[in-house]
């Protein structure tokens, strides 16, 4: 038995590389990675350090979730040429999901924020809040493009930027103040989608950073023009002058089962007259 002081045991061997024996009992069962030597008599498996490399490498694999048959079909013909081309496509495929998980972040914290507004502000004050620059996508919704063109448009858009469902991003609707200055309250001119990973394109709008005035108001209990006259109000107030775009959006929609019930926040860039 000189052969076996040189060799580990099973249990040895997978608590040396953090696995079960069954997972090693298994892979020599489907020919995936066999034992150096099985006893005779006793037909315990036993494993040499030397083998470590390549149950190293199956492990790796089975972390980035390739099927068994690939494996064994890998581990077969596996050569630098083939290790480089899958490293290379795994890679590819965990860039990927960081940047579905950094944009999930994103909206989740947006959505906890929302969250945060409806537990602890007052809903009726209207304030001022420092906003940073947001990259949008923005469909026009003029009166000459029907509602069907616009879901249409806006589905386009979504697979162009690789958006997936709405709930994965922030969304609402634009209107210019020129509008709101002349009394129309509902002249809606863009539905905006906005994009969580930060994306070059002269096709986006880009919100801007600053200081905007903040107010909400009740889908079901108050008119969107009351809201906007308390906004005026309080502008001319304080000295301040009212630019660009209004952007509203429902921040409690995950919590209602009614549209009627929708709490719309408005937020409108403001400067110093």
């Amino acid at each position: 038995m000189e052969k076996n002081k040189k060799l580990l045991t099973i249990g040895q061997f997978a608590s040396l590389h953090s696995i079960n024996k069954k997972t090693l009992m298994w892979y020599d069962e489907i020919g995936l990675f066999h034992p150096a030597f099985i006893h005779p008599q006793n037909g315990y498996r036993y494993y040499s350090y030397e083998q470590s490399p390549v149950l190293e490498t199956i492990l790796l694999l089975r972390e980035l979730n390739l099927p068994i048959s690939e494996i064994q079909d890998f581990m077969k013909n596996r050569c630098a040429s083939s290790m480089e081309q899958l490293m290379q496509e795994k890679i590819e495929d965990i860039d990927r999901n960081i940047a579905h998980l950094k944009a999930l972040r994103k909206t989740l914290s947006y959505h906890c924020q929302n969250m945060q507004t409806l537990l602890t502000m007052d809903l009726s004050k209207i304030g001022i809040v420092q906003k940073k620059a947001r990259s949008l996508v923005t469909v026009d919704i003029n009166r000459n493009i029907t509602f069907d063109k616009q879901v249409e448009i806006i589905s386009a858009e979504r697979k162009k930027y690789q958006l997936c469902n709405l709930h994965d991003f922030s969304y609402g609707t634009m209107i210019t103040v020129d509008s709101l200055k002349n009394g129309r309250f509902e002249d809606y001119s863009k539905l905006f989608v906005e994009i969580p990973s930060p994306t070059k394109s002269d096709e986006l709008h880009i919100q801007p950073a600053g200081n905007y005035v903040r107010a909400f108001y009740r889908d079901a209990a108050e008119s969107p023009e009351l809201c906007y006259q308390r906004i005026f109000d309080y502008v001319k107030e304080h000295g301040l002058v009212l630019s660009g775009f209004s952007y509203e959006a429902v921040i409690n929609i995950n919590v209602i089962d009614q549209i009627e019930d929708s709490l719309v926040q408005i937020e409108i860039p403001v400067k110093s007259k």
